[in-house]
């Protein structure tokens, strides 16, 4: 190529590269996978070593390989970079609106409500255009400079585009997204590094290192939330400057709104609070500010906070406290599961009085024993765990125990490479206490009245000893137990007669065979037809099933090889249990080979009902998001899900859309 075909080339794989990075970092919509954005990129630099003149100043591969030697040298803000005030309840919401009012009477004003992204505050400097200076926000007065590490952020031009301002000095939060955070977090895990204890903390380290590469690891990202100097430029309010901040291609949050008045106000700070959980990043409130600039400058500020803006801030997802006791549980299929007792804590809107340690290589790695303060979290409705020991108070350590807590049995790994200690005695009260429950549950056998109380009794006065006693149950054994009268007796025993009928898939599941989900269950027993055939199945036929991996294929042949096992279906058969699945009839292939996954609380219909019209119509209803799903189905309260999918590009549909689809 001569260099006018060069030159040609760099602007339009610089065209490229940029677009792909607002798709992937601003929009997470990416439209070509990390491999082909590597080539383009790759393309680039040689063309640029081949040709050093003609590397633009504001190329992406300018967003790799810098570094500062000694320390991050000091920057002194052209404007003051103040700090918000912050309310925690409507009540304070309400009065900070008064004071606004009379501070503007009698003039009308309306409100900018944006999230309050749990970041690290930066302004960064672009004159005509380029990105020239990036300084944290420091004491407000001085920050430090770390303009290498913002060119590191896809998420930010180095160039603005547009007809843009001489200069424009705009701020805003750095932070490292949900997904991004796990996966840092797991490979330090697997460094045996210390895990960063939330995404702020993971993005402020990130700024204050001084070699790009190693902060660009941490896969930044920045949106834009207000300004500080500007020349040529004027705006009218704070939501004609986002606009407009649009438009240069700077990533702003898509979720900012306008209110009419403070009701509008706190009727939005309750929904952004609801849906706290779902978004793909963290955030700690919303910020509501005047929306009209000049009326801003009319109200003002105090020594270090504007009154034209406020923080409403939502409870806190972390909170400290100590560790009382840690106790160990036994699940229903056996496992033990370490769980710390806490002093009780308020923590995002709950009191929290213990928390998992999910296994005892965490309590190791944790260095956790009771009496340490430690430090809690809980995101959304997921069970609060423990991020880390602040100050260790215990004298010892944890010791794992020998025996089973429940029932004295021995306790083991399967496998030597297993995490979990399983206890070995198939009649441990505990298991069985978890497993009947469970075998009565509604995606299970689904026997209306068995609950945990009544096990409890069972087992208490030693009426059951196995799963399968509850269909050799008596009358007057109920009647023998507390709170049971005739009605209550003989509804119990028509929902035990009616499960009888239930198809294999449920009986399958309600076994609660390690690894075997309800989605699993029904793959098998679809499959298979029959029970026999799916004990006389090799792991290699199991594995041959659609999402039946080699660890379940594995756990359900070691399953039914036990001779207690064994016994116990041959009882099964004796209580005349339908142990065969229907051959499924499917309506239609409108939505053949698309894979689905549901997420969240649908409203009047249960996920399993939801599944069915799927795959009534030739689909697929799988576990986990990945890029190879077309669909995810999102009801209420949706869980870290939607965020995989917000960033791998996934199609996200919310209940109308998809009843729209499968009633078509």
């Amino acid at each position: 190529m001569n260099q006018s075909q060069v030159k040609k080339e760099i602007q339009t794989l610089t065209k490229a590269i940029e677009k792909h990075n607002r798709q992937y970092y601003v929009l997470n919509d990416p439209l070509i996978s990390d491999e082909e954005y590597d080539r383009l990129l790759q393309k680039l630099i040689d063309l640029e070593k081949e040709f050093p003149d003609l590397k633009p100043v504001s190329s992406p591969t300018q967003r790799v390989g810098a570094k500062i030697e000694g320390k991050l040298p000091t920057v002194k803000h052209s404007v003051k970079m103040m700090s918000l005030d912050n309310t925690y309840s409507i009540d304070e919401l309400r009065l900070w609106d008064a004071r606004v009012a009379k501070g503007l009477k009698p003039q009308d004003y309306q409100y900018m409500v944006e999230l309050k992204i749990d970041g690290v505050s930066c302004a960064l400097t672009y004159e005509k255009g380029m990105l020239k200076l990036a300084a944290t926000r420091g004491d407000g007065e001085t920050g430090e400079n770390i303009t290498h590490n913002a060119k590191a952020i896809h998420s930010l031009p180095l160039e603005l585009k547009g007809s843009v301002p001489g200069v424009l000095e705009v701020r805003g939060e750095v932070y490292t997204d949900k997904a991004d955070f796990e996966a840092m977090n797991d490979e330090r895990k697997k460094e045996g590094k210390e895990l960063f204890a939330n995404p702020r903390n993971a993005a402020a380290g990130a700024l204050k290192l001084l070699d790009t590469s190693l902060a660009q690891k941490r896969k930044l990202r920045f949106l834009v939330h207000s300004f500080g100097r500007v020349e040529g430029a004027s705006y009218k309010t704070q939501d004609n400057f986002l606009k407009q901040c649009q438009t240069y291609k700077l990533p702003v949050n898509s979720e900012s709104r306008t209110c009419r008045n403070i009701d509008e106000v706190i009727e939005l700070c309750g929904k952004f609070q609801e849906m706290r959980g779902s978004l793909a990043y963290e955030v700690d409130g919303v910020v509501v500010k005047v929306n009209d600039l000049k009326q801003q400058e009319q109200l003002g500020a105090t020594l270090k906070s504007p009154r034209w803006a406020v923080a409403f801030k939502f409870p806190a997802s972390q909170a400290t406290t100590v560790v009382k006791e840690i106790i160990v549980q036994v699940g229903r299929t056996g496992v033990l599961t370490p769980v710390a007792e806490l002093e009780p804590v308020p923590c995002a809107g709950v009191m929290i009085s213990r928390a998992t340690l999910h296994n005892f290589d965490e309590i190791k790695r944790l260095g956790v024993n009771a009496g340490d303060r430690v430090l809690l979290e809980r995101a959304g409705d997921v069970i609060p765990k423990i991020v880390k020991v602040l100050e260790k108070h215990s004298k010892g350590s944890f010791v794992i125990p020998k025996v089973c807590p429940s029932c004295n049995g021995k306790i083991q790994k399967e496998k030597e490479e297993d995490v979990a200690y399983r206890c070995m005695n198939p009649s441990c009260p505990k298991q069985l206490e978890r497993l009947l429950v469970h075998f009565a549950g509604r995606g299970a056998m689904d026997i209306e009245g068995l609950g945990t109380a009544v096990v409890d009794q069972l087992l208490a006065k030693g009426v059951v000893s196995d799963l399968a006693d509850i269909y050799f149950l008596k009358k007057e054994q109920l009647l023998d137990l507390e709170l049971f009268a005739e009605k209550k007796a003989d509804n119990l025993l028509k929902g035990i007669v009616a499960s009888r009928s239930k198809p294999l898939s449920k009986f399958l599941f309600g076994l609660g065979i390690s690894g075997i989900g309800i989605k699993a269950a029904v793959n098998l027993a679809g499959h298979f037809g029959s029970l026999d055939a799916i004990i006389n199945a090799s792991v290699e036929e199991l594995q041959a099933i659609d999402e039946v991996g080699p660890v379940m294929a594995e756990s359900v042949v070691e399953y039914f090889k036990q001779p207690q096992v064994k016994k116990l279906l041959a009882r099964f058969r004796d209580a005349g249990l339908n142990l065969s699945e229907p051959q499924k009839q499917v309506s239609g292939n409108r939505l053949k080979a698309k894979k689905f996954v549901f997420t969240g609380e649908l409203s009047g219909i249960t996920r399993e009902q939801a599944g069915q019209r799927v795959e009534d119509q030739g689909g697929k209803v799988i576990a986990s998001v990945s890029k190879s799903l077309d669909y995810l189905v999102v009801g209420e309260n949706p869980g870290s899900k939607l965020a995989q999918a917000q960033k791998l590009g996934v199609k996200i549909l919310n209940q109308k859309d998809f009843e729209r689809m499968v009633h078509e």
